[in-house]
Order: structure tokens, then C-alpha cells, then sequence
């Protein structure tokens, strides 16, 4: 029986062999559809993901180039409305806030942790407070 590093080599080699075969193959292709005024597409040259300049973010006028549009939310930002819950609910908990803005609680976490950072809210037991 051969030794393992004998048979992995050349299995290595082999597989190199066929795939310089399959790129000879592919150009001789490529160049055939370009003859017959075919394009070669993307996936086919071998580039992945999608084209440049194909993202969805739209510039309007004056924004700076590679800025995001923000998308408009009707009930205002998260932090404001865990704000407004709070507010009309002190002591509430996340898991309650949750409910009340129909999102997941971990989000609500985060919300949180930036709303005691900026002081606007205090956590008095599992519940929070307005300031």
C-alpha cells in the first residue's frame, strides 16, 4: 500500500491538473461567446457578488458622495419610542417595552443601554424610570 503522503500528493496534483484544463476550457468559451457578440457575464468570469454600483442607497441632492439615505420611520427612532412607553409607564421593564413596540427584547437591551448612558432613563430594579 502506498504511503498516505504519496496518495494526497497526487490526488492534490491530479485535481490541479484538471482544473488549469477547465480554466484553458473556459477561456476558449469565454472567447467564442465574444466572437458570436454574446457578453460574458459575471458569474462566468468568475466574479462574485453583485456588480459595482448595483447598492440601493440613493443620494440626494447636496448629500455627500457614499452617504445613505436613512429610511423615514413613522412612530420616530426606537429610542424616542421606548422613551414615550416609558414615560407613560414608569417602571416598566424591557420585556414590557418589548410587547408595547412589538420588537425583541435584546433589541430593547440595547436601546436601553444607550438611553442610561445619555442619562435619560434610570433602572430602578428591572425597571426604568424617565428622567
Amino acid at each position: 500500500m502506498p504511503p498516505k503522503a504519496n496518495v494526497l500528493g497526487q490526488a492534490q496534483s491530479l485535481i490541479q491538473s484538471r482544473i488549469r484544463e477547465l480554466d484553458a476550457e473556459k477561456a476558449r468559451l469565454e472567447r467564442a461567446l465574444k466572437d458570436l457578440g454574446g457578453s460574458v457575464s459575471s458569474r462566468a468570469s468568475g466574479r462574485v457578488g453583485r456588480p459595482a454600483g448595483s447598492g440601493t442607497a440613493r443620494r440626494g441632492p447636496g448629500r455627500p458622495k457614499g452617504s445613505k439615505t436613512r429610511r423615514s420611520r413613522r412612530g420616530g427612532t426606537r429610542r424616542e419610542q421606548a422613551l414615550k412607553v416609558i414615560g407613560e409607564n414608569p417602571g416598566i421593564t424591557v420585556s414590557e417595552i418589548a410587547k408595547q413596540l412589538k420588537i425583541a427584547p435584546n433589541y430593547v437591551y440595547r436601546v436601553m443601554a444607550e438611553l442610561q448612558q445619555d442619562k435619560s432613563v434610570t433602572k430602578k430594579g428591572k425597571g426604568f424610570h424617565a428622567r
